[in-house]
């Protein structure tokens, strides 16, 4: 794979404007941002509304031309079919036609997408299984719940196993048992080798799943780095210990701060409320909470 590029999505310049209708004023979207995004990870674009993201994804998307500037995805342009055929994209809002199930659902994209035959069959299968939703694949859509739809949305993403997938706010309206679907989905993506590019205003899953992220405002990049480079504290320590009796923590803090700490402190650490949530609620139950519905019977 000597030609294959490092980075799945090269952009350089990249300017978006629009005409707001007050002779010839124009609005700036996206003012040449330049970000490369690398293969085979999970990169999260993220940025408060109107800085840009959903432009700079449709621009991606081929959905869009920039004003100005270059946009190269796996290698090509998003115009090129034979590029569009290997990205999966799911809108921050799907609109999808209610009146259909969920397994024609995933089957109508894997079709727009050139799938057939048994290959289609087995793809809707994997998917939905994958998502899990094959109990509720019968059912229309206009019956699933939001969490529900969002996977759905993320099977059809998937069908036709594309190389670069693109989530634009994933887990939207989803309850945290939900989400932690998702996430392990998008991870599991990674470790296939696939590319993602995931944005979100949910920091907490970024934070958990991303490898770099980049920040946007007003149409530019304002830090871009490893997750890891950006929440570490370089001039902060922290170590991790069990059965120190209560009554010694003073004598630690003194020694610590007679050889130079300062600000030492001892605490619990802490954990978070998704993971409450998860672990006491329970794992393995975001297929079951809405894929089943109670008969009442007048």
């Amino acid at each position: 794979m000597n030609g294959t590029p490092k980075a799945v999505i090269e952009i350089d310049g990249l300017t978006k404007e629009f005409d707001i209708g007050l002779r010839g004023v124009r609005l700036r979207a996206v003012d040449h941002l330049g970000l490369s995004i690398p293969r085979g990870g999970i990169f999260g674009l993220l940025g408060p509304n109107g800085s840009g993201k959903s432009t700079t994804i449709k621009i991606i998307l081929g959905l869009m031309q920039p004003t100005s500037g270059t946009c190269r995805v796996l290698g090509g342009s998003a115009a090129d079919p034979d590029v569009r055929r290997r990205i999966g994209y799911l809108p921050e809002s799907p609109d999808f036609y209610r009146f259909l199930t969920g397994w024609e659902l995933v089957e109508f994209y894997g079709r727009m997408s050139g799938l057939s035959g048994a290959v289609l069959g087995e793809s809707v299968e994997r998917v939905l299984d994958r998502v899990g939703l094959v109990e509720a694949s019968r059912r229309k859509i206009g019956t699933y719940s939001k969490g529900m739809l969002q996977r759905a949305g993320l099977a059809q993403a998937l069908v036709h196993d594309p190389d670069l997938i693109i989530l634009d706010e994933p887990t939207a309206g989803v309850d945290p048992i939900g989400a932690q679907m998702i996430a392990e989905i998008i991870l599991a993506l990674k470790a296939s080798g696939k590319s993602v590019l995931l944005s979100s205003h949910l920091l907490a899953q970024v934070e958990g799943v991303c490898d770099r992220v980049a920040i946007l405002d007003r149409g530019k990049v304002v830090l871009e780095g490893s997750v890891e480079e950006l929440l570490s504290e370089k001039n902060r320590r922290m170590a991790v210990f069990e059965g120190l009796p209560v009554e010694k923590e003073s004598a630690l803090l003194a020694w610590l701060e007679a050889n130079g700490a300062a600000g030492a402190s001892i605490d619990n650490p802490r954990t978070t409320l998704d993971q409450i949530f998860i672990d006491r609620v329970g794992k393995g139950t975001a297929g079951e909470s809405g894929d089943k519905i109670q008969e009442v019977r007048p």
